[in-house]
């Protein structure tokens, strides 16, 4: 008999995953995910949910669904990805994460099938994930999109609601290298006769949307029309206000559709998030003086967001730690950031790591104030020692530099 831990290594080291080693641990299409939750017994028929995808803000747009969810009284599962320290983040019941015997019984049980299956890390955490939230009789689960939606693990579902946050330049290798061919993929989540919320669209995103969504007898609602009163959360960043319009034209879309959720229920929902599903990571403040702040955005439409709300705080001095996985455009994240702040470059402890040899060579010259290190702890103690009471740190680049310092 496994341990825990003996038990989430043999399934790092056993199975492939994007998190950690990229492409290939990429599955294109939901062969292995069927097969598994048919050899389950279909757990996913066995609750109700509903299906958020997008770039930027479905795992912030997920929680604070749950979190309203489980203020007006329904058992409520989540499952999001990736996990920042314990596997078992990715499969929760009103914000408690799964037990880790159900973990070990799991893979001990079925073992020879994950084999055989030939499946991978993503696969076996929602078939998981299915089965845990029949077997807790969850009222709802919201389920978050991996990676895209059309080929999504998630993708066999049928919610009672469809959620797509947001399209940007992302996983291009994947899912194409235009907004367009972006939105595609993504509303491969709009299921027949099943209403999408769309948070934000641009010109060409909208009509990727409205073209499928009619193509399936699908009700599309863009929240970006709608307006509400801006209601106070826990989850800081001006960014949230858009995840909020989406999450509010969502629930206002279930109340129709016959779900008790009050306003109450709502405000109460945002306003304890954190508290609710334990979310980490969205403009996380870890410190005050120096304020220190970790934020797991690591594409341009999540930088962008984020360039902002540094630009909104008042500091003597930036110090940014930032560390990457070998896949992303480094230059292009690093337009994001101002010249004039203190760099302190690291890589995180992860097979996907943009080696800090490998970074040396390719920081620009004018960026001036510039520090390398092997690790993520030592760039953030040289940050923390060099750092005034008045001065600020961000923490990011990856979600496992974020990972690391939490």
């Amino acid at each position: 008999m496994r341990t825990y831990q003996e038990t989430i290594d043999w399934l790092f080291t056993n199975l492939p995953m994007f998190q950690r080693v990229g492409a290939s641990a990429m599955k294109a299409d939901l062969t292995n995910i069927t097969a598994l939750c048919e050899y389950l017994g279909n757990p996913q028929t066995k609750f109700k949910t509903v299906h958020i995808a997008g770039t930027n803000g479905k795992g912030s747009t997920s929680h604070m669904l749950a979190s309203i969810f489980q203020e007006a009284g329904y058992k409520t599962g989540l499952t999001t990805s990736p996990h920042l320290k314990d596997f078992r983040e990715r499969i929760r019941v009103n914000g408690e994460m799964a037990d880790e015997e159900f973990v070990i019984d799991f893979v001990n049980k079925h073992e020879q099938k994950i084999i055989d299956q030939k499946a991978s890390f993503f696969e076996i955490a929602i078939a998981m994930a299915f089965e845990y939230f029949a077997q807790q009789k969850v009222d709802i689960a919201i389920i978050e999109t991996g990676l895209g939606g059309r080929l999504d693990s998630t993708n066999i579902i049928l919610p009672e609601l469809s959620v797509i946050t947001n399209i940007g330049l992302d996983h291009t290798q994947f899912l194409g290298d235009t907004l367009d061919k972006i939105a595609f993929e993504k509303a491969g989540i709009i299921k027949p006769n099943t209403a999408v919320v769309i948070g934000e669209t641009t010109a060409e995103t909208k009509t990727i949307f409205e073209q499928v969504a009619k193509d399936r007898n699908a009700k599309i609602i863009f929240a970006e029309e709608k307006h509400f009163q801006d209601l106070a959360s826990d989850l800081k960043g001006s960014y949230q206000i858009k995840n909020k319009r989406t999450v509010l034209t969502a629930i206002e879309q279930l109340q129709k559709q016959g779900w008790a959720v009050s306003p109450e229920n709502i405000t109460n929902g945002l306003l304890n998030v954190v508290k609710n599903t334990n979310l980490r990571g969205r403009w996380d403040i870890l410190g005050q003086h120096p304020l220190i702040v970790a934020d797991t955005a690591h594409n341009p439409h999540g930088l962008a967001e984020v360039s902002k709300q540094i630009n909104e705080q008042a500091y003597n001095q930036l110090h940014l730690v930032l560390g990457f996985v070998n896949d992303k455009d480094v230059l292009s994240i690093l337009q994001f950031f101002p010249k004039k702040a203190t760099y302190y470059f690291c890589q995180p402890n992860v097979p996907r790591k943009y080696d800090i040899d490998e970074l040396y060579q390719i920081i620009p010259e004018d960026i001036q104030d510039k520090h390398f290190f092997d690790s993520v702890e030592k760039a953030l103690l040289a940050a923390k020692n060099n750092a005034s009471v008045n001065d600020m740190i961000y923490i990011g680049g990856s979600t496992f530099v974020v990972a690391e310092v939490i």
